[in-house]
């Protein structure tokens, strides 16, 4: 009719027309007819009242991987090493002259370690970093004991554990001296510095961080 801008189609007026109900009409009408196959016994109020009133929370559920434990690897206890003499030094090998390059790459060692051997160097330096440095490969005398036949021992010292020292001397033979009760001299390049082996009674791997006194004392 004149003036009249807006007239809505029936069905019947939209399908003799042509004209397609649009997208969103058309899912809504796809949601209205699957909701009533999937309720028949419910009634269009009651469904209605689902939709408007609920929340339907969709919920997703992962498996929780069980955390296998990494089993650590267990290394040989001292009692372990011991029996297997892991650290047995054998007679064949007891020769000092074998060890004497060990002895020079213990000297570069301390050298690098003191920031070189001036004779301007103060000895109290030389003697605070050797008592945390590692001695394997220097040469260590035995100056005073109780034991007055581990007095002059010399030698180069193969091996240190919490009580003694391993020493190889120019006789290849391998001495095993305690260090309690016996005072010690190491000689690096004309210094001499001295361990207190009854306040040494510790691991190469715990001297690091130790505080040792300026001067030792032994009762002898």
């Amino acid at each position: 009719p004149p003036g009249v801008i807006y007239h809505a189609l029936s069905q019947k007026e939209a399908n003799d027309s042509d004209v397609q109900p649009s997208g969103a009409q058309r899912a809504e009408a796809f949601v209205r007819a699957f909701l009533k196959r999937s309720t028949p016994r419910m009634s269009p109020q009651a469904r209605e009242d689902q939709l408007q009133r609920k929340a339907v929370v969709l919920e997703y559920f992962t498996r929780h991987k069980r955390k296998e434990k990494k089993k650590k690897a267990k290394g040989l206890s001292a009692r372990q090493r011991r029996e297997l003499r892991l650290f047995d030094i054998k007679p064949e090998q007891q020769r000092y002259s074998l060890f004497l390059p060990l002895h020079e790459l213990w000297k570069q060692y301390i050298r690098d370690l003191c920031n070189g051997l001036k004779p301007d160097t103060q000895p109290q330096m030389i003697q605070a970093k050797l008592l945390k440095a590692d001695l394997h490969g220097a040469i260590i005398s035995v100056t005073k004991s109780k034991c007055p036949s581990y007095v002059g021992i010399t030698g180069i010292l193969l091996q240190e554990t919490k009580h003694i020292f391993k020493i190889i001397t120019k006789e290849d033979r391998l001495k095993v001296i305690p260090k309690l009760n016996c005072v010690f001299t190491v000689e690096t390049d004309g210094f001499i510095s001295y361990i207190y082996g009854s306040k040494f009674q510790l691991r190469s791997s715990e001297r690091s961080a130790k505080k040792f006194k300026a001067k030792g004392t032994i009762d002898l």
